[in-house]
């Protein structure tokens, strides 16, 4: 076997356990949380040992960083389906929200993204990550509204982003430390249209 066959090769198999390992971590956060998440079960349920962990992400909080961001990036192609900039930016940004909303109900988001994240992230490193990704979708849509004149004014469009932004991440956090998430979502969903009509309104 060449060199040029066999290296392809092991990196196929690098990327296949770094993605079984992350697959393992998500579930195993979601059903019992950071603290109660042993690697030795999560490294059990993957099928690989211990070393390739480490070799991958150094230890336990380095993969809880992975699992949160294969969770956002999961969120984020969602999102992206409802909001591919070619129509109305209004309904487009509407239709995010909902989808965001949803997404809100689901387990893997809310323990590991909205309760855990910024406990075991810290607030900056969580804030800063979800800026990687939801946050793009957001400034990019408002600045579709300011771009085509659907918001009137001359407000800042990161300002506006952050602000739209900052109360989807309180609603989802909300909505995770809710006794009753479905109601509060509705709730927290109202909410977040009084804020968006406002805008279009204004």
């Amino acid at each position: 076997m060449s060199r040029a066959t066999e290296r392809p090769r092991r990196v196929e198999y690098s990327e296949s356990t770094r993605a079984a390992l992350v697959e393992s971590a998500i579930t195993l956060f979601t059903e019992r949380g950071y603290a109660r998440a042993s690697l030795d079960e999560i490294t059990g349920r993957a099928r690989v040992t211990k070393g390739a962990l480490y070799h991958h992400f150094g230890g336990k909080r380095a993969l809880f960083e992975a699992a949160f961001e294969a969770v956002e990036i999961g969120v984020v192609t969602r999102l992206s389906d409802v909001m591919p900039g070619e129509n109305d930016p209004w309904e487009e940004l509407r239709a995010g929200l909902d989808a965001f909303l949803r997404v809100c109900l689901e387990a893997p988001f809310q323990r590991i993204v909205a309760q855990e994240g910024p406990v075991v992230l810290g607030y900056q490193r969580w804030y800063d990550l979800g800026e990687r990704y939801t946050f793009g979708l957001v400034r990019a849509s408002v600045q579709r509204l300011v771009s085509t004149g659907r918001i009137e004014g001359t407000m800042s469009v990161d300002v506006l982003a952050r602000v739209i932004f900052g109360g989807l991440a309180s609603g989802a956090a909300t909505i995770a430390g809710s006794d009753d998430p479905n109601r509060t979502s509705v709730e927290v969903g109202e909410a977040l249209e009084r804020l968006l009509r406002g805008l279009r309104d204004g």
